[in-house]
């Protein structure tokens, strides 16, 4: 992912928010805060020439030394893409790239709602770890989030 890529990525960023069920984020940040809150390199989109279909990063699960090697999953794929296989060859990519860097578990929130990202993941080989029941507020209402994770079987055996 470039720079030059944001306005596109933002626009799918957007059409997720927009759906009430892909993330709590509210508002799009600016790149310059996105790209500084992501694990350099495991940034990534698809691409059809200078279309971006879909996109996905990792970013630090927290900034504790001993979690070094966890990261949580982002895939977002544009609307009119979906079911086209995108999404899971983004997840495949960022598996790959998290065990080049040393990265042990890779680790997404997703709504329970969100049945589409949970068989994702599920295919990606991520499994639920749980629930967590009322965890944040999105426009006054409490929302669950499924728990899943993905366990390296090359680093940190």
């Amino acid at each position: 992912m470039r720079s030059s890529d944001w306005e596109q990525v933002s626009d799918i960023y957007q059409e997720g928010i927009d759906t009430g069920n892909a993330t709590f984020e509210e508002v799009i940040p600016s790149w310059a805060f996105w790209i500084q809150n992501h694990v350099s390199g495991c940034s990534i989109v698809a691409r059809n020439g200078d279309r971006i279909l879909g996109w996905a990063a990792l970013s630090p699960a927290s900034n504790r030394k001993v979690y070094c090697g966890v990261v949580e999953v982002s895939v977002y794929v544009c609307e009119k893409y979906h079911g086209k296989g995108i999404g899971l060859a983004l997840l495949k990519k960022l598996i790959e790239l998290s065990e080049n860097k040393g990265i042990w578990t890779l680790q997404a929130g997703i709504f329970p709602e969100n049945k589409t990202s949970i068989k994702l993941h599920e295919k990606g080989g991520f499994r639920i770890v749980g629930v967590r029941e009322k965890i944040g507020k999105m426009n006054g209402i409490w929302r669950d989030v499924v728990l899943m994770e993905r366990r390296s079987k090359k680093v940190g055996l």
